[in-house]
């Protein structure tokens, strides 16, 4: 068996793509891109094709209600307080402030703009 991390892709489901890029952008700092309409209303996040890092895309989906969910993927940050800060200001929720997980840092728990959870992991 391989110890490789198997995560390589995720989908966060929302309602609106404008209003979801607009908090992801502001609390993350990045620039998201859409895809070609042909895969329906989608915008990816950033990610070096040749690195080891994973990545993923917002989803507008016509039918879709907010709620919380028992997913929470894991955002790397170097420090979690950065982003915790720009939550409520872009729309958000602080559901668990920074918090420490011992040797392995500290982890933020949040809910987008659309009842989506999302965690924060950084190392300080």
């Amino acid at each position: 068996m391989k110890n490789v991390n198997p995560v390589n892709w995720f989908d966060i489901n929302v309602s609106n793509l404008n209003n979801a890029k607009e908090f992801y952008e502001t609390v993350f700092n990045i620039k998201l891109v859409d895809f070609p309409i042909e895969f329906g209303k989608q915008s990816g996040f950033p990610f070096d094709p040749k690195g080891l890092n994973i990545t993923g895309a917002l989803v507008e989906k016509e039918d879709f209600v907010p709620n919380s969910n028992n997913t929470i993927i894991y955002f790397e940050s170097l420090d979690c307080t950065t982003e915790e800060n720009l939550v409520e200001k872009a729309g958000g929720k602080i559901i668990r402030p920074k918090m420490s997980i011992g040797e392995f840092g500290f982890v933020s728990i949040l809910m987008d703009i659309d009842g989506n959870t999302i965690g924060l992991h950084s190392r300080k």
